[in-house]
């Protein structure tokens, strides 16, 4: 078996490292394609030495650009190195340009695609990363969702449950396994050591870089107040340069700079980045992965939006989302500091994400579909034309792998009178009303 693995972006190249580790490990056969779409000191191939994984096979260097001469681009490259390498199985991971590129030209060559950290949904279609990751899913064979949650998006969405493998976040793999090479290395960053970070006291660690808050002046003031009433609470922000320049042409930068507990850094690298949140009493952000990393660390997060794609990390109680109203940043940061139950709760919440083997079992899972032959892409000799979609009760102890055996059917969803359950194999499902298609 063959893996090919796109990566364009920073995130993209820390979850899916524990994934090639494994691949690694296992002996498999793999390329790595960097599309070159963010290129800095971060991405060079000291990152990738950094992460202790292969520096890439192929850097495609498309630069940054439009949504899409930038895709564009990518398809063209990724398109050559596919033909050339021929691979089994091309992954890709999250909701990038990289990851739409990739999972379009895989898809048009019929390769195999498997979408690492699917099914995730802010059903907000004016987010770009909406349209990318509804896009990979409908051209992925396999789908490697976090939770069940994402699951039951798919299987409403029309996708068939065999296809799912719920196999945790490898965000949790990553933050364990590069959170110890960060602590054997320490800080290297001068501003943070110093600081003095690992004894200073109430760490609020700030991150924002989302056009909806640093592009809107009221809602980025409003954050500013709350960060002002915050006076108690040592306020690392490593600051994005565009936020910066924003800042700045709303003339906020030099009051922002002003206070004397807000300390602003340029950005840091990942491993600083891990370790100062891993010291953090607090995480305020608008990140979508620092959510995931938060709970995984066991830090309280606050989160400067009204929705997010990872609500399950709010249901679980590590998270709460605060938008830029300025009162419920201002109560929640105060009630984390100042109520040990409250805070103790936030940090015990149970990470929704898994606990580290999400890189197993996704590559059990790629060598499962490969000695079965599954990964192979042709055009079915028979489809199935003739089948009737029910939906019924079930008043008996029978599973979901004995219900499809006994009535030639495939379960779609399942809810048992309170919530969707996602209908793994074992699941009981008496008790519970379901939707299938009876094949004839």
């Amino acid at each position: 078996m063959k893996i090919a693995t796109v990566l364009g972006t920073r995130p993209e190249i820390i979850k899916m490292a524990p994934i090639i580790d494994e691949i690694s490990k296992r002996g498999i056969d793999q390329i790595i394609l960097h599309t070159g779409q963010h290129y800095d000191k971060e991405m060079s191939d000291n990152f990738f030495k950094d992460l202790e994984i292969p520096t890439p096979d192929y850097n495609i260097h498309v630069g940054s650009g439009t949504h899409g001469k930038q895709t564009g681009l990518m398809m063209q490259g990724i398109e050559e190195v596919l033909l050339d390498e021929k691979p089994d199985i091309v992954l890709v991971q999250g909701d990038t340009n990289a990851v739409l590129a990739g999972a379009l030209v895989a898809a048009k060559l019929h390769i195999a695609i498997g979408h690492v950290e699917a099914g995730l949904r802010s059903f907000d279609m004016t987010m770009p990363e909406e349209v990318n990751r509804r896009a990979a899913d409908v051209c992925s064979t396999m789908y490697f969702v976090p939770t069940n949650e994402s699951a039951i998006n798919l299987l409403a969405e029309g996708f068939s449950r065999k296809n799912l493998f719920v196999v945790g976040n490898p965000v949790v793999d990553a933050c364990f396994r590069h959170l110890e090479i960060a602590q054997k290395r320490g800080f290297e960053e001068e501003s943070l050591k110093k600081l003095d970070i690992e004894n200073m006291d109430n760490i609020l660690t700030l991150t924002m870089h989302r056009a909806e808050n640093v592009d809107d002046k009221t809602r980025v003031t409003n954050i500013i107040d709350a960060l002002k009433e915050l006076d108690d609470m040592n306020i690392i922000f490593p600051i994005h340069p565009r936020t910066k320049n924003t800042l700045e042409n709303f003339g906020l930068f030099d009051e922002l700079n002003d206070l004397h507990h807000v300390h602003i850094i340029k950005p840091l690298g990942y491993l600083d980045f891990l370790l100062l949140t891993s010291n953090s009493t607090l995480i305020l952000t608008d990140s979508g992965g620092l959510q995931e990393e938060a709970i995984t660390l066991d830090v309280p997060a606050l989160t400067l939006r009204y929705n997010t794609e990872r609500p399950e990390t709010v249901t679980a109680g590590g998270n709460i989302l605060v938008g830029s109203d300025k009162q419920a940043i201002v109560d929640n940061a105060r009630k984390i500091l100042d109520d040990k139950d409250f805070a103790d709760k936030m940090r015990n919440a149970v990470n929704p994400y898994g606990q580290g083997n999400s890189a197993e079992l996704t590559v059990d899972a790629m060598e499962k579909y490969y000695a079965e032959g599954l990964l192979d892409i042709k055009a079915p000799e028979d489809i199935m034309t003739s089948f009737t979609r029910k939906m019924i009760k079930i008043t008996e102890d029978i599973s979901v792998e004995e219900f499809e055996n006994r009535e030639n059917a495939l379960v779609h969803m399942a809810f048992d009178g309170d919530k969707m359950q996602f209908p793994n194999d074992e699941l009981n499902l008496n008790g519970m009303m379901i939707t299938y298609d009876k094949r004839e």
